[in-house]
């Protein structure tokens, strides 16, 4: 759920945004119901979403440095980091057969 405020920085891509998402670290469906959760923007949380599976989130990926360290998201980081404008992305997987 987006939580719309002002001056919101997301925490994996350090850009000042309009609104952030709660990302669990240790994914729903891997045990992470009540575990620590982080502020992203939807561009971000989306990215992360299609670039990873939940199993590898929950294996690798449980902290923001490692996600920001991960190398399958170092082109869109790069992209994205002086992308203020971008508030919302569509990257999301059709539908698997």
């Amino acid at each position: 759920m987006a939580t719309p405020k002002e001056n919101l920085i997301c925490e994996l891509c350090n850009r000042e945004v309009d609104a952030v998402t709660r990302h669990h670290l240790l994914p729903k469906q891997e045990g992470g119901r009540y575990s620590d959760t982080v502020d992203l923007c939807q561009p971000c949380h989306s990215t992360i979403h299609r670039t990873f599976s939940n199993r590898e989130l929950a294996r690798g990926f449980t902290s923001v440095q490692a996600l920001q360290q991960a190398e399958p998201l170092q082109k869109y980081l790069d992209w994205i980091k002086n992308k203020n404008n971008i508030t919302r992305i569509s990257n999301r997987r059709g539908k698997r057969r």
